[in-house]
């Protein structure tokens, strides 16, 4: 009677497929079903490329869709946890290496370094969006604090009038637009 070792390593021999052979088959296979398309009719020519066409482009519509899909979640997933304070973005750190790959690039294809006009300028519009984000902030603790005082409570609850404000205003909208 053999070992467990021995049969697992015949079990592993048995699993293993040689790709040489798999790529032999799949040419062989696709021979038999196209053949040699350059001896056929031009009809089938045309219907065989339009045919294969269609399914690369197919097929590539998939990948991408599911490749952006990836990407774009993989973003999305970040910022919202960047939001809830699962993870902290330095976001300095991440300016100053932008700010270095930029300049490099900009070395590179115009043959001169940004003047630092320009670099304050970048360095001002940060700021400007840093104040911007607090003044936001504030602004939220202000509203809570008005709500919570004047005892509305802290949740804002729609109403009949406000649906039809909102849709009034849309349709006011959309009337200005196409007259």
């Amino acid at each position: 009677m053999s070992s467990p070792a021995v049969r697992k390593a015949k079990k592993e021999e048995d699993d293993i497929i040689d790709m040489d052979k798999v790529a032999e088959d799949t040419k062989s296979f696709i021979d038999k079903v196209l053949g040699d398309v350059s001896k056929s009719s031009a009809s089938r020519q045309l219907v065989m490329g339009t045919a294969s066409g269609w399914v690369t482009g197919f097929i590539t519509m998939k990948v991408g869709k599911m490749a952006a899909v990836a990407v774009g979640g993989g973003i999305i997933l970040l910022q919202v946890a960047n939001h809830k304070g699962y993870i902290n973005i330095n976001w300095d750190k991440v300016y100053k290496q932008v700010d270095k790959v930029a300049d490099k690039a900009e070395e590179r294809i115009s043959g001169q370094s940004p003047n630092w006009m320009e670099k304050v300028e970048r360095y001002v519009d940060r700021k400007v969006d840093k104040a911007e984000d607090v003044l936001k902030k504030k602004q939220r603790k202000a509203r809570r604090w008005y709500h919570s005082f004047v005892g509305d409570g802290e949740n804002f609850e729609v109403q009949e009038i406000h649906i039809f404000l909102t849709s009034f205003m849309v349709g006011l909208a959309v009337g200005i637009v196409t007259g």
